[in-house]
């Protein structure tokens, strides 16, 4: 028989043996891809207002990064936070459960942490997403801000620390950004307290002197003792003022690499470029996957930076510059995970931890807070949407169709769900407030789950949102709204920030009640005469305020606290405490500096 022929049908016989083998190969290799689960990348800004982002409907500053996110995926018009500050509203974000359920509400001022060093923050009982994931095998990280605590009972203990709460990499601020850390921007740390301290230093040392003259000039005849007791508590009172406060820098702006002090107190000038980076370096080591990245920016929470690529280059002075950074630094982050052909298997999420803060600014600068679009109110009200309804995007190529908005009412307490089902993450749960919203963003269901939602301004319960089965109406009924100052503006521009309790609010009996799909500015309270179901809506949402207050191992009623789980807030937990301060060296002589990367 020719050579070649048989060749030839050895080549025909092999083939078809071999060919149910490559099939195969390739299948198990198409099955692996298929099954494998997503990576996630959550962009968080800090203070941004709704109205600050061009799909959000801003035509004057320039977004087209975070636009572009919109416009390839799926946008939500109704996305709500959990409270109007960052603290109780990051604790929400990361548990999926309403800031009271981890102790994070406030009956006071203090409505946020206010030292480094102090011993409050997420309690370790507390289970976060990124807890759930690194369980399922995700290499997860936290780049940015945290502000949620570190030390518990000593320096080293890390109790609250992002490491301790799921997170294997963690490099930024454990606390945030704030005015402190700028020379010349003032402080947004107690300022009436630290004038007041600083006065009685003052008063004590202009006494201790006069009666030092008066016993040297021998007007008078002084006990020794008693000008060594006044000695001893202008000393006192001068370095209660002086150390904590004049040094806050030190103690609260700081950037950490996990449980180590990097930067004390931290560069301004080459933060975010650092962040960034850190943030692209995460993605590049785990691009084999699975991994979860928090880039929780520190834009646009004032100081404000002024990074020469930016500074007068938007229409809104140093605010608008800032948000378009803020937008550079997301395209550069969106570029990395697309350039490594990861966008297909990438769930990627932008939104604001609340509303802008529009009240502050100054002569100098001009407006420092963000544009709350239409909403009424903004930073640090519970109850009027500009405090609490911020943008929600979500992209992932190929599993979310591109340009679809939904007018649903969601939540940042969404996320836990939502992560932990699409990790395939069936260990069970304690009491959630989340839902996932996989359905809704996929077009499976028009219905959100939230039929009721609750708006709290720290232990303070003051909306409550209700959307009827089979209505498009949003109702809002508001118990509570703030006295804004001077009467009749739109916020508290006289005390630069509301508050949530006692003289700074009215109480509302019966409640002020909207339709917020109708009415999104809540310029039009319902009447019984205007709204034919709105006696139905008063006794529907009390019984919801009744069913969730059974709920909570927190409850509120009037103005008491009674809870079973310990509350993170109280002034012990909240002020400084030397022993707990974190350090790069030997305290309290803290201070070194990180390296700037090289651009």
């Amino acid at each position: 028989m020719n050579r070649k022929l048989c060749a030839g049908m050895r080549s025909c016989l092999v083939v078809p043996l071999l060919l149910p083998l490559l099939l195969a190969a390739g299948s198990d290799v198409t099955g692996e891809e298929a099954n494998r689960k997503p990576n996630f990348v959550l962009i968080m800004a800090d203070d941004l207002g709704i109205g600050d982002v061009g799909c959000y409907g801003n035509d004057t500053i320039r977004t087209p990064n975070i636009d572009r996110l919109a416009s390839d995926g799926v946008r939500l018009t109704q996305h709500i936070s959990a409270a109007p500050l960052c603290t109780p509203s990051r604790a929400a974000f990361m548990t999926g459960r309403y800031p009271l359920r981890s102790g994070l509400g406030s009956i006071g001022r203090a409505e946020v942490l206010l030292f480094l060093g102090g011993s409050g923050g997420l309690p370790p009982s507390e289970t976060t997403f990124a807890k759930r994931l690194q369980q399922q095998g995700y290499n997860t990280g936290l780049v940015g801000k945290w502000h949620l605590g570190v030390n518990c009972e000593h320096r080293g203990d890390h109790c609250h620390h992002p490491n301790q709460h799921g997170f294997s990499y963690f490099y930024g601020l454990p606390f945030t950004l704030f005015n402190d850390c700028m020379p010349g921007e003032g402080t947004n740390i107690l300022g009436d307290l630290q004038d007041a301290l600083q006065q009685m230093a003052a008063i004590l040392g202009v006494g201790l002197f006069t009666l030092v003259c008066v016993r040297v000039c021998g007007l008078l005849e002084l006990r020794l003792w008693l000008l060594v007791a006044l000695f001893s508590l202008s000393i006192l009172a001068t370095a209660v003022w002086y150390v904590p406060f004049k040094l806050m820098a030190t103690w609260n702006c700081i950037v950490m690499r996990n449980q180590d002090v990097v930067d004390q107190p931290m560069t301004l000038e080459t933060l975010p470029q650092r962040l960034l980076g850190e943030a692209q370096n995460f993605i590049r080591r785990n691009s084999d996957g699975p991994f979860l990245l928090f880039f929780s920016l520190v834009h646009v929470h004032t100081p404000l930076f002024n990074t020469p690529a930016f500074a007068g280059k938007s229409r809104h002075g140093r605010y608008g510059d800032n948000v378009e950074e803020m937008d550079w630094l997301i395209g550069q982050l969106t570029e990395t995970v697309d350039s490594l052909g990861l966008a297909n298997d990438t769930l990627m999420y932008f939104t604001s931890d609340h509303g802008g803060h529009v009240e502050d600014a100054d002569s100098r600068v001009g407006q420092k807070g963000g544009w709350n679009s239409i909403y009424k109110g903004g930073k640090a009200m519970g109850g009027w949407e500009g405090g609490i309804r911020v943008p929600g995007i979500f992209r992932w190529p190929g599993r979310l169709a591109a340009g679809r908005v939904v007018d649903e009412p969601t939540s940042l307490m969404d996320l836990y769900p939502t992560l932990k089902y699409l990790a395939e993450d069936t260990q069970p749960d304690g009491h959630l407030d989340g839902h996932n919203l996989m359905p809704l963003l996929e077009g499976r269901v028009k219905r959100s789950e939230h039929e009721f939602m609750f708006h709290y301004c720290g232990i303070y319960l003051h909306a409550v949102r209700w959307h009827p089965p089979g209505s498009d109406s949003v109702y809002k009924l508001h118990f509570f709204t703030p006295n804004f100052s001077p009467p009749g503006a739109g916020g508290c521009y006289e005390a630069k920030i509301c508050q949530c309790y006692g003289d700074y609010v009215t109480h509302h009996d019966p409640p002020l009640v909207y339709d917020i799909f109708h009415d999104p500015s809540e310029s039009r309270p319902l009447t019984p005469d205007s709204e034919p179901r709105y006696t139905e809506v008063l006794e529907q949402t009390a019984r919801a305020v009744e069913r969730h207050n059974s709920s909570l191992t927190s409850k509120q009623v009037n103005d008491t606290h009674s809870t079973s789980v310990q509350s993170q807030m109280t002034w012990d937990k909240i002020l400084w405490r030397p022993w707990l301060q974190p350090c790069c060296g030997t305290f309290p002589f803290c201070g070194c500096k990180e390296e700037a990367p090289h651009v």
